[in-house]
């Protein structure tokens, strides 16, 4: 025969120890719910609706979790650990049926398509796992001293909901990211752009004769060109190609004036 009051203690201290065997054995002792009973009100109570859904969870009796945890409206106080076993248990139901453990892009997944339920939750939305009224806090305590004390740690951490240890890795995380930013602008700036060499030394031309042929002024042509490409090995062969070709046609020049003179000689003496 115990009160509302004495039960809610002793689910309390069995769940801090982490008892669940005994804490489910306790729970299966209380008088059933029936509408209209004193059973009812003691099976209601928060702290015993609390208990049933840790030994729910740890049970694998996870339809009993949800429901429990959807059916009635729990206080802020115990919104933290009833989403951890929303979330886990999602998780476990996913894992069992995948046969293998989730990666944190799955567990996204997860939390997006079951979302958590209003009666765990205040509708204020988390970002990187603080809400944003404690990161406007975290903010401007850091504003005014980036190095806080354990004091000022644990002082902060009741005023967020947070513990000490949260408190000091946001403020080492802040910290190392202010270092970053101030850093980065000078190791990270952009290189000039560079611009390629290109020699200030004109082309240089080629004097052809005037009989020289159009497929000797191809091959200089596109040996002047190769050669303002940077491609000496092409400009040699292309030289050597034009160079033997203007030599031929010197020599048939030679040939043909020779063969005029000795011409024009022969006429002269008949």
């Amino acid at each position: 025969m115990f009160t509302p009051d004495q039960v809610a203690r002793v689910c309390e201290n069995l769940e801090e120890t982490g008892d669940i065997e005994r804490l489910g054995r306790f729970l299966w002792s209380l008088p059933a719910a029936v509408p209209g009973s004193a059973g009812e009100a003691l099976n209601r109570h928060e702290s015993v609706m609390r208990a049933r859904a840790l030994v729910a969870f740890h049970t694998g009796n996870f339809e009993a979790l949800y429901q429990i945890l959807q059916s009635h409206r729990f206080t802020r106080e115990s919104h933290a650990k009833l989403q951890d076993l929303w979330l886990d248990a999602h998780y476990r139901e996913a894992e069992r049926l995948r046969g293998r453990p989730l990666g944190p892009v799955e567990k996204y997944r997860i939390r997006k398509k079951f979302p958590l339920p209003r009666t765990i939750w205040d509708g204020e939305q988390k970002t990187h796992c603080f809400k944003e009224r404690t990161r406007s806090l975290l903010r401007e305590w850091y504003l005014q001293d980036p190095y806080p004390n354990p004091s000022r740690k644990r002082h902060l951490a009741q005023a967020t909901g947070l513990t000490p240890t949260q408190v000091g890795n946001w403020f080492k995380n802040r910290r190392q990211r202010d270092r970053f930013n101030r850093i980065r602008p000078s190791c990270h700036r952009k290189a000039p752009l560079t611009v390629p060499f290109k020699s200030t030394t004109p082309t240089p031309t080629f004097w052809l004769p005037p009989h020289a042929t159009s497929a000797a002024q191809r091959q200089v042509t596109v040996a002047q060109r190769l050669s303002a490409e940077g491609r000496e090995l092409p400009l040699r062969r292309s030289l050597s190609a034009a160079t033997a070709s203007l030599s031929l046609e010197t020599d048939m020049m030679q040939l043909f004036i020779q063969g005029r003179e000795d011409g024009g000689a022969t006429s002269a003496s008949d």
